[in-house]
């Protein structure tokens, strides 16, 4: 018996086709061999073959994040010594002693 096809016809930003079809020909695929492998792994998994997710940074990302600015602050306002050379931040600890 024949294979049935059916055409699917997709709107994407010109740049990503671009980019993704330069990427697909480094592993030796096509954009409708890509395409093929997505729906199929969609039927395989019942679903989107990949996590889906709208990822919110954790409770310490965001701890961390407020400390680096707090740091920064301090730095501005003259309460903290800020390094750019790393050999300078050592010369200043080593002599602290």
């Amino acid at each position: 018996m024949a294979s049935l096809t059916s055409a699917i016809n997709v709107q994407v930003d010109a740049n990503d086709k671009e980019i993704a079809t330069n990427i697909l020909k480094d592993l030796g695929l096509n954009m409708s061999t890509a395409i093929n492998m997505f729906v199929k792994q969609i039927i395989k998994t019942n679903g989107i073959p990949f996590e889906v997710t709208n990822p919110k940074p954790s409770r310490e990302l965001k701890k961390a994040l407020k400390e680096g600015n707090k740091i920064i602050k301090e730095i501005e306002e003259g309460k903290r010594t800020g390094y750019h050379d790393i050999e300078q931040m050592f010369r200043d600890i080593l002599d602290e002693d």
